[in-house]
């Protein structure tokens, strides 16, 4: 959230392309269900004139343009090697014949397209099949028994031909099943730590840290925020009603050398963890230029100012890894975004999504994030709305494996934009912070080193990471032929397997007098 310099552009990119990442099937029952219209076309929703319980998608063709189309991003692949048809329903106004060309692109192969006639009469024609075990490849017109995975669906319809028109569609069909692309890959359910903000007055400082260092001496924070963060009450409380408030100020304030027009506060929670679900229950303020946000930093951040800075300081942002659980204020009012701050990201903010939500500064709403070894998922009042889940996990892309700690903060202007000439406060209001982790093992419950040992990422091309609810000794790794690669004694939390050849082998974790063997994927 703090030190990214081009974050609003995507931000804003990224809104775009999330309002076009589908799944078939599509049967525009879903307001998600959203088309890019292109080269002077429309797209809409619209009640089914033949059953007012029906919803159908409405395609525009203002006739300037003999291509005139309409595109769809699928969050879920259509598969071609499961599947070789695609059906939909049209429905035409007028009684003449018409063309649906269907073309399938961004994926493994070449764009590919098949061409069917929608006969005269017009109303609904349903069920036409586009075959793609005879499709074409597009831009050449060489027939082809189409195959893998495409991302986008595009349609034209009456092809080559400046026509305008008026056209509805539905069911759109590739014979896959709907899935939650958001499911959640682990459910964390034990309350392992929690802030109620019970105690009217100053912030607990056995739970938080008020961070007032400035992160870039002489300039003040990052992304070119206006504020000072103090740790007075002023900036900072528990109110009679149990609920924490980080109150933004307009006034001067003079500190570190440098003069500034507005406080606030940051806590940095003194409880750090790995992997589990974070819940946060609050409101936010809607004032123009207020950015306030809830996220997690990795506790070995080199960041002096930090709680957890003199005793784990060791990485540079962004290789300690963030996490946006929710930001405010970067787009439209009642949008939250969520966000990863990678390496692989070079500061930028590409692997970003934002969801609308009702009026988040009169109504509580709770903004979670779900971390697990394998992907983050964020929601908002239990709903997923964006899940990162990078295919090769390494440090550049995936530097989660280690502690993080909760950061609840308002900052004013910076990429929030322009503050309110007749802004004098503002205040985000914590009703509660919650982490939740896996259940601990019960007395009586296997702690053999076979049932908890965990190898992640694997597959891997950099460095997997090993952990177990006993005591690891050794390990030692062999090839597929049985031949002994390398040992290590000391620090088997992790192994770096960068220097390997790609290929299958086997990994024999010791705890004393047990062993067990994983088999360990190099890619």
């Amino acid at each position: 959230m703090k030190t990214n310099y081009t974050h609003l552009l995507f931000i804003l990119l990224a809104v775009t392309q999330l309002s076009f990442a589908q799944q078939m099937p599509i049967d525009f029952s879903d307001s998600s269900d959203d088309f890019w219209a292109f080269a002077g076309t429309g797209f809409s929703t619209r009640t089914d004139p033949d059953n007012a319980g029906n919803t159908v998608g409405q395609f525009y063709n203002d006739g300037s343009d003999a291509w005139q189309g309409f595109s769809i991003g699928l969050q879920r692949a259509i598969d071609l090697d499961f599947q070789k048809t695609i059906s939909l329903s049209f429905y035409g106004f007028d009684p003449n014949a018409h063309t649906i060309l269907l073309k399938l692109e961004d994926g493994a192969n070449a764009d590919v397209e098949v061409i069917q006639n929608v006969p005269s009469g017009g109303g609904w024609t349903t069920n036409i099949t586009f075959d793609f075990a005879n499709a074409q490849v597009s831009g050449v017109g060489s027939p082809v028994n189409a195959s893998g995975t495409y991302d986008r669906l595009t349609l034209f319809i009456d092809a080559g031909v400046a026509s305008p028109g008026t056209y509805l569609l539905d069911d759109i069909d590739d014979g896959s099943e709907e899935t939650d692309p958001h499911e959640l890959d682990v459910i964390y359910d034990t309350l392992v730590w929690e802030e109620n903000f019970d105690t009217p007055g100053a912030v607990n400082p056995t739970n938080w840290h008020h961070q007032t260092q400035v992160i870039v001496p002489g300039v003040g924070w990052a992304n070119n925020e206006e504020q000072h963060y103090t740790n007075r009450t002023d900036n900072s409380f528990v109110d009679n009603s149990g609920n924490l408030n980080i109150v933004a100020i307009k006034e001067p304030w003079t500190d570190q050398g440098l003069t500034k027009q507005y406080t606030s506060a940051r806590l940095n929670s003194k409880f750090a963890f790995t992997y589990g679900r974070v819940d946060v229950r609050a409101k936010l303020p809607s004032d123009n230029g207020t950015w306030p946000a809830i996220w997690t930093l990795g506790k070995n951040i080199y960041e002096p100012g930090t709680f957890w800075h003199s005793d784990y300081g060791t990485t540079s942002w962004p290789g300690c890894g963030e996490i946006d659980i929710m930001e405010h204020g970067l787009g439209a009012l009642n949008h939250v975004s969520s966000a990863l701050h990678t390496p692989s990201s070079s500061g930028a903010t590409v692997n970003t999504s934002g969801v609308n939500v009702s009026d988040v500064n009169a109504n509580y709403h709770i903004y979670s994030m779900n971390w697990s070894p394998n992907q983050i998922t964020f929601l908002v009042d239990g709903v997923g709305f964006y899940t990162y889940n990078p295919s090769d996990k390494n440090d550049s892309t995936w530097p989660f494996y280690e502690d993080q700690f909760i950061l609840l903060n308002l900052a004013m202007g910076g990429y929030s934009g322009s503050i309110d000439s007749n802004f004098t406060q503002a205040s985000m209001i914590v009703d509660y912070v919650r982490v939740y982790q896996e259940a601990p093992l019960s007395i009586g419950a296997d702690l053999s080193l076979d049932s908890t040992l965990r190898i992640f990422p694997n597959p891997s091309t950099d460095k997997i990471y090993i952990n177990a609810k006993v005591a690891l000794s050794s390990l030692a790794l062999y090839d597929l032929y049985g031949k002994l690669i390398l040992t290590k004694e000391n620090d088997i939390t992790n192994l770096d397997v960068s220097r390997l050849n790609s290929g299958v082998y086997f990994l024999e974790v010791y705890s004393n007098t047990e062993k067990a063997v994983k088999k360990l994927i190099i890619n």
